[in-house]
């Protein structure tokens, strides 16, 4: 089996961000992303999705921690969509459920093709230190545009705003380790289109 890994750079004049990541890890991962939060958030992907992950990120934070959380989404959808590759022999559809203390959210993916987001988290407002929780949706959507995947993110219930972005995080891990594990019964692309 071909190794399922993938380098994306990205650099513009308010970022450059530098993603590594392979699907078939063990959770190992170094984040330096100049934001602390988002690092943290990224340290749960790679743990609960056993992706090996590493990305290097600098951005113009005295304007915004907007650019950085953004274009860490895209390049990081970018090298989901890079070490999936042509999607033969994968699941291509998962979800999962995940709580953390009172919070519980919910992540269903479909690796089809088709960019999509819906994003249902009306609790997340205001901030978490210095960190905007509007910018979770805005990574999402960057995340789910550059993987080119229909993403589904709910906050069910939930009260702390910690608990509620770290247990999205926790879900999306889960359903991308899913949605992308290989499947033993096919080799094929799993769509009766016969790509994705």
């Amino acid at each position: 089996m071909m190794a399922r890994t993938a380098r994306v750079c990205r650099k513009t004049l308010e970022t450059d961000v530098a993603v590594e990541l392979n699907l078939d890890g063990v959770g190992r991962h170094t984040l330096q992303t100049q934001i602390p939060f988002l690092d943290h958030m990224l340290a749960q992907l790679a743990t609960h999705g056993r992706f090996d992950l590493s990305i290097e990120a600098r951005g113009d934070l005295q304007v915004d921690l907007h650019h950085t959380v953004e274009d860490v989404g895209i390049a990081l959808g970018e090298a989901f969509a890079q070490a999936v590759g042509d999607k033969r022999g994968i699941r291509r559809f998962a979800s999962a459920l995940v709580p953390l203390d009172e919070a519980l959210a919910r992540v269903v993916v479909d690796l089809s093709g088709r960019p999509y987001l819906v994003y249902q988290a009306p609790q997340l407002q205001g901030w978490i230190g210095s960190f905007d929780v509007s910018l979770v949706k805005e990574f999402m959507r960057a995340l789910a545009m550059n993987m080119k995947v229909n993403l589904h993110v709910e906050v069910l219930h939930g009260e702390n705003l910690h608990h509620c972005v770290e247990a999205i995080f926790k879900a999306l891990a889960k359903s991308l380790d899913q949605a992308t594990a290989l499947d033993t019964r096919s080799t094929d692309v799993p769509s009766t289109k016969g790509s994705l």
